[in-house]
């Protein structure tokens, strides 16, 4: 123990030199701090994690100028809706997002730890990380959980950024063990994003403006919402829409309501008259002769 200028006894973790990850910090001072520590194991865990409040669909579209990220709303605990208004998509920093999909409550808290991770990195070194050593100490957050995950407390991020060194928005997915994988051109995750990516894969062009970005996530998220019960769609009578967020060299923006319920307007409208949603064009296959 050692005394601060005040004569409190602190631990000798907060006068180490330490590293500059505070989760490594935080595990030596205050291991029962982290997400997920304390309890979650034991003969009731996997009756409990049936119970726990898990979000759902996240999609995340590169564009022209950064990246666009979309989540809806709806948390389910088993077959129930347990809120219709969550918020899954989350500024890490200036020029990154992140999403959780699984169990909300232990996500929630490693988005809030990723956030103080990158803010503590910034202010010991005097710069901030780039957005590949971003992703790679989300990597390790989602590893630290694996033990949570194998009693059924499953949690998996989305993450994404513009990348200040190549002027693109690149997207990285992860997997319970805390794989990390890059993905190209867009992604999803959670229970509805089969669905999601297959209606991104007909909508998605290479270069598109943020406005079309951001439709064909609507889009998508619609189409995830029609065939996955745990997935909301645009709520017009509560006025709840996904929240969408975009990452570009300006930082990061999250779309107001009023946005985002621009884009569900149209989307709606047009479902209307088209429940299916826009066709992709097939083009006539050159012949020999043609």
């Amino acid at each position: 123990m050692v005394s601060d200028s005040h004569g409190t006894r602190l631990p000798g973790a907060y006068l180490s030199a330490g590293t500059s990850s505070f989760s490594d910090f935080l595990a030596t001072a205050a291991p029962g701090l982290l997400p997920g520590a304390g309890g979650l194991t034991g003969p009731g865990s996997a009756a409990l994690a049936a119970d726990v409040r898990h979000g759902t669909t996240i999609v995340a579209v590169a564009f022209a100028d950064g990246v666009v990220m979309a989540g809806d709303r709806r948390a389910t605990a088993g077959s129930m809706i347990a809120q219709r208004d969550i918020e899954k998509v989350i500024r890490s920093d200036e020029f990154s997002c992140v999403a959780i999909a699984g169990a909300a409550g232990i996500g929630l808290d490693h988005v809030r730890l990723f956030q103080v991770e990158l803010e503590h990195y910034e202010k010991l070194e005097g710069r901030a990380l780039s957005l590949e050593g971003k992703a790679n100490r989300l990597a390790s957050m989602v590893r630290g959980n694996l033990g949570a995950a194998m009693q059924g407390f499953v949690m998996v991020p989305l993450f994404a950024g513009y990348d200040e060194d190549t002027g693109t928005g690149r997207i990285f997915s992860y997997d319970v063990t805390g794989g990390r994988y890059e993905e190209h051109r867009f992604y999803s995750i959670g229970s509805g994003s089969v669905f999601a990516r297959g209606a991104l894969k007909k909508l998605y062009t290479d270069g598109m403006p943020a406005a079309d970005a951001i439709l064909a996530c609507m889009q998508a998220l619609y189409d995830a919402a029609d065939d996955d019960s745990a997935t909301a769609g645009p709520d017009m009578t509560r006025r709840i829409f996904p929240v969408i967020a975009t990452v570009t060299a300006d930082g990061y923006r999250r779309l107001s309501d009023a946005e985002s319920g621009e884009y569900a307007d149209a989307v709606v409208s047009e479902r209307m008259r088209a429940p299916d949603g826009p066709r992709a064009q097939l083009r006539q296959a050159a012949t020999p002769n043609g």
